[in-house]
């Protein structure tokens, strides 16, 4: 028996080809307890294997039929191969990091394997300084990326003594979450269906909103919808294989030049984002003359907003890439930031959505008609999710780093998403191959830090 797939879950399913890999992921580093090693964990995982159990949503695998009318549903599954899910990896000696996102982008860019439960988890050994990493990646049907950086993270204690934690497939594990619409480009295509739901009494809302979103777009000042993205190296037709690249810096620092610039941490995290993009399209000669924006998921719920429901919009952000100073790139990140969540400050979450699905319109369509559209979508997504401000270990290891993966599309070559854990921020880069080592984009992004705490007299 099928249980039944929602639409929006169904359409990564649709939209998935080898060039276009609908999954996203999550790497975690660990430092094993004093006198342990990767060995250890090992050893518990393949005890877990043994014990052969699966949490109920991982035994998921998605079929259609013609009972089903062709339309995607859940199969579940009674017999897992754990030995396919759960697989052990090494890097070539010494590994380091770059050995580690070599690896990674090569498991990253594998398609899941459509006839079993689609997830896979990897544990992987060598790095030469003694820690370990776990690589997960879930199909986006079944979970977007906060969910399975979620559950990674809540497969942790907070007490370094706990010995014999579930693995993260097993029941009594956390559980997958309901997908949120914070975490990706196509999760706001969800938002085009409730609106058509919803909207039955905010007729008279909408129609204003959309068109302001539309005038907003059409004169180049902020919102959800850009018409007025420079043709870039970042806006091309992507391929299948991948690259990852990922860096960590102290939190506190980010919100010292929040604090003295009078901007938020996500403005900090955009600021080094366009100086990186900036150096690094330089370095290629290809940096645009006009600024490059950015699509950004934020949440409104600190403007004061006190209603209820889904409190999550989709903003361009100019990234001010034309200027060749710090200061003068946050103060447009800023500036781009406050204009935009102004215009949705007055709005219901209704509008909020319907305005968000008509930013990343663009983007989704073309996704799924596998061409690009007339209309040219934000350079780039740049994603902040916060996360636990507290040391956590599995089985004794601490975790060092969290790093999100998630998923380029066409005419969206490059995906940055960041998460914090334990006062550490940490950015993924995911990108096609198609686009330059992403490796010097990390130095870049602790440069721009630096330059940034210079501006503001730090």
């Amino acid at each position: 028996m099928l249980l039944p797939m929602s639409p929006t879950d169904s359409m990564f399913l649709i939209g998935e080809s080898r060039e276009c890999p609908m999954h996203v992921g999550g790497l975690v580093l660990f430092e094993p307890p004093e006198g342990g090693d990767a060995s250890d964990i090992r050893d518990m995982l393949d005890t877990a294997l043994a014990r052969d159990w699966v949490a109920p949503q991982l035994r998921r695998r998605a079929r259609r039929s013609l009972g089903t009318l062709g339309q995607w549903g859940w199969e579940t599954v009674t017999d897992v191969d754990l030995a396919h899910h759960v697989q052990h990896d090494a890097l070539p000696q010494p590994g380091g990091m770059r050995e580690l996102m070599a690896l990674v982008s090569r498991l990253h860019a594998g398609l899941l394997d459509r006839s079993r439960p689609l997830w896979e988890m990897h544990l992987i050994e060598g790095l030469a300084d003694g820690r370990f990493a776990v690589y997960m990646k879930v199909h986006h049907a079944l979970a977007d990326g906060i969910s399975v950086m979620r559950m990674l993270r809540r497969a942790l204690s907070t007490d370094a003594d706990a010995r014999n934690l579930r693995a993260p497939w097993e029941p009594g594990a956390p559980r997958l979450e309901v997908a949120s619409p914070v975490t990706g480009t196509v999760d706001f295509a969800e938002a085009a269906v409730r609106v058509v739901r919803e909207s039955v009494g905010e007729v008279a809302g909408l129609v204003p909103a959309l068109v302001d979103t539309v005038d907003r777009a059409l004169h180049g000042r902020g919102g959800a919808l850009t018409l007025a993205a420079p043709s870039s190296l970042l806006n091309v037709p992507i391929g299948g294989a991948r690259r990852f690249a990922a860096g960590s810096w102290s939190l506190e620092r980010l919100r010292l030049v929040a604090k003295c610039a009078d901007a938020t941490v996500n403005d900090v995290v955009l600021a080094m984002s366009s100086g990186a993009l900036r150096t690094f399209l330089a370095g290629a000669d290809a940096l645009p003359g006009d600024p490059l924006l950015a699509l950004v998921p934020v949440s409104l719920r600190s403007e004061g907003r006190s209603e209820g429901g889904n409190e999550i919009g989709v903003l361009t952000c100019n990234l001010g890439t034309h200027h060749a100073e710090a200061a003068d790139r946050l103060a447009a990140v800023r500036s781009s930031m406050r204009e935009g969540k102004e215009t949705m400050r007055t709005r219901s979450a209704t509008q909020i959505r319907a305005m968000s699905a008509l930013g990343v319109a663009p983007l989704a369509l073309g996704m799924l008609l596998g061409r690009s559209l007339p209309i040219r979508p934000a350079n780039v997504m740049i994603s902040n999710v916060p996360g636990p401000d507290v040391p956590l270990y599995w089985n004794g290891a601490r975790m060092t780093a969290l790093y999100p993966l998630s998923i380029p599309v066409d005419g969206q070559a490059l995906n940055i998403t960041c998460t914090s854990t334990d006062e550490e921020i940490s950015f993924g880069l995911t990108a096609c191959r198609s686009l330059p080592d992403l490796a010097p984009m990390v130095t870049h992004l602790d440069d721009e830090l630096a330059l940034l705490e210079r501006a503001v007299g730090l």
